[in-house]
C-alpha cells in the first residue's frame, strides 16, 4: 500500500459478501459512502489478495483485503495557499475558480499535493459543508494536469442544485484538446462505454458494459503532426476525454498514459496532457440564470499553440 494519512486495515472478506462489487462490499464493512468507496478504489488503495482492485471488481468470500481508509470525518482539508490559482466568479452561493496544473480538485487517498479546497481555504472562502469533509463544496472534478474553470459551492443550497443540474446534464463543460494526428471526420460523437481497463488498474478504457460515455468535438484548427479540438461532454467519466481520443488513436498530446508520443511533447515544451476546460455553462442556484465563464490558456498550452502555427 502507499503510504497516507489514512488508516490501513486488513481482514478477510466476510463470506456474506461474496459476489459484491468493491465499492458496495466497502460500504458495508467500513459505513463509507459509495462515492468514498469508489474513490478509494479509483485510487489504487484497495487490494484484494495482494492485486489492486477496481471499484466494479467483485469480491471473494475468504479473499485477503487491503484497504487505506480516508482520515476520519469531520476533518477538512487544511488550508494550503495555492500559487495560480483565479478566482473569475464569486458571490453568496458559488465561486468559479481557473485551476492551474498539478492542482487536485479535492483530497484523496494517495493524492499529497495542493488542492482547490484547499487553496479557497487558504484564501478565506467558506464553502458549502455538503460532501465528505475532504471535499466539502465540490460539484465536479478536473484531473490534476487539466487545468480550466471550476465551480465550487459555498452555499448548501446551491451543493444540492448543482449536484442536481451535473447529474442530469443541464450545464455545459467545454475543452479543448491538442491531439495528435487528425480525428477523422473532423467533426462527429465519440459515443463508447468507460470503466477501468481490464489489466491496468491506473488506467481506464472504452470496455463493453462500461459507464456510457459520449462525447462531441470538433477540429478547429488542424496542424502538420496534431489538432486543436474543442469538446463538449455528455457525460463526465473519470479521465473521458483522455479514453475516448486514446481509442480514436488520437491521444492527448503529451499524455503518455494513454498511449502519447513523448517526443512530440517534448518539441512542443509540453509536460502533461494538452487539456483544458475552457468554458463553463451553469444554472445560476438563485434563480437559475444561466451563466457562463471562459478561460484563456496558460502558457504552456498557448506556447505549444505558438509552435506549432509558426511551423505550419
Amino acid at each position: 500500500m502507499i503510504d497516507s494519512p489514512g488508516q490501513h486495515r486488513a481482514l478477510p472478506v466476510p463470506d456474506g459478501l461474496e459476489g459484491q462489487r468493491v465499492d458496495q462490499a466497502l460500504s458495508r464493512l467500513f459505513g463509507l459512502s459509495r462515492t468514498a468507496a469508489a474513490d478509494l478504489a479509483d485510487g489504487g488503495r484497495v487490494l484484494i489478495d495482494g492485486r489492486v482492485r477496481g471499484k466494479g471488481d467483485r469480491v471473494t468470500g475468504g479473499g485477503w483485503l487491503e484497504v487505506e481508509l480516508p482520515p476520519p470525518p469531520g476533518e477538512p482539508t487544511a488550508p494550503e495557499p495555492v500559487a495560480g490559482l483565479t478566482v473569475v466568479h464569486d458571490d453568496d452561493d458559488i465561486v468559479v475558480v481557473d485551476k492551474p496544473v498539478g492542482v487536485a480538485a479535492h483530497a484523496s487517498p494517495g493524492w499529497e499535493g495542493p488542492t482547490v479546497v484547499g487553496g479557497l481555504a487558504a484564501a478565506g472562502y467558506r464553502v458549502s459543508t455538503s460532501g465528505a469533509a475532504e471535499r466539502q463544496g465540490v460539484v465536479h472534478r478536473l484531473d490534476a494536469a487539466t487545468t480550466g474553470l471550476m465551480v465550487v459551492a459555498k452555499s448548501e443550497r446551491a451543493y444540492t442544485l448543482l449536484k442536481a443540474a451535473f447529474k442530469e446534464r443541464t450545464v455545459e463543460k467545454g475543452y479543448n484538446a491538442l491531439v495528435q494526428g487528425h480525428p477523422d471526420p473532423s467533426r462527429g460523437t465519440i459515443d463508447a462505454p468507460i470503466d477501468r481497463h481490464p489489466k491496468h488498474d491506473w488506467r481506464f478504457a472504452v470496455v463493453q458494459g462500461g459507464r456510457p460515455s459520449v462525447t462531441h468535438y470538433e477540429v478547429v484548427e488542424a496542424f502538420p503532426a496534431a489538432s486543436l479540438v474543442d469538446i463538449r461532454l455528455e457525460t463526465g467519466r473519470t479521465h473521458q476525454i483522455r479514453v475516448h481520443f486514446s481509442a480514436l488513436r488520437h491521444p492527448c498530446v503529451g499524455d503518455t498514459t494513454y498511449g502519447a508520443d513523448p517526443t512530440l511533447a517534448a518539441r512542443l515544451g509540453v509536460s502533461r496532457q494538452w487539456l483544458h476546460a475552457v468554458r463553463l455553462g451553469i444554472p445560476h442556484p438563485a434563480d437559475g440564470h444561466w451563466m457562463e465563464f471562459t478561460s484563456p490558456y496558460p502558457p504552456d498550452l498557448a506556447g505549444a499553440l505558438d509552435i506549432l502555427r509558426a511551423e505550419s
